[in-house]
């Protein structure tokens, strides 16, 4: 019922906008009550980003699962494969999904709220990728996760301009090299 829900609630958000779907339009398009809403999605929020945790979850699986051989930073790289691959399963509904969040300011704030969760969930893999037994005392295993994570936003906010025109596994490819290709420039 709560992924029923959802497809109602997505429907009326890309047909008439996030805010000016109320919950008891989805409610009611849903065949059920205003209050039934609230036993599947705590806020109407919910319903476009409740999967985000879990979507970091599954991140943190595609990071552990890779070679050791591997560096953390490509690591990283190949385990955001994870969204990249949600995204190529329905790419018309995920770019609309995308402009939706890149244009609704209060789900703008909560994503980037929601993915501080996948931040937490990696630090400490990469921390452990690097050797580092402390990751407190240490900011490298944050900087890395952090830059990643900058470098996927980049990358899903071009593919919303490009109108999807740009495959964004391509676009996270470009972002992801840039830090290193910055690095060198830097050191040289």
């Amino acid at each position: 019922m709560r992924a029923e829900v959802g497809q109602v609630a997505m429907r009326l958000f890309l047909e008439q906008g996030f805010e000016k779907t109320t919950v008891n339009q989805i409610a009611a398009a849903a065949g059920m009550s205003h209050t039934s809403f609230f036993r599947y999605f705590a806020t109407k929020e919910d319903v476009v980003l409740g999967h985000v945790e879990e979507l970091g979850r599954r991140v943190l699986e595609g990071l552990r699962a890779r070679p050791e051989s591997e560096s953390a930073w490509q690591a990283l790289r190949h385990a955001l494969d994870v969204p990249m691959n949600e995204t190529a399963a329905s790419p018309e509904e995920q770019l609309r999904a995308a402009r939706m969040l890149d244009t609704t300011r209060s789900l703008k704030i909560r994503r980037l709220g929601k993915q501080l969760t996948w931040y937490e969930l990696l630090v400490p893999e990469i921390a452990r990728r690097l050797g580092v037994d402390d990751h407190a005392a240490d900011p490298r295993p944050r900087a890395l996760v952090a830059a990643a994570l900058a470098c996927l936003n980049a990358a899903v906010t071009t593919w919303t301009e490009a109108d999807g025109t740009i495959g964004l596994p391509d676009l996270l490819d470009r972002a992801m090299s840039a830090v290193p290709e910055a690095m060198k420039a830097s050191s040289s």
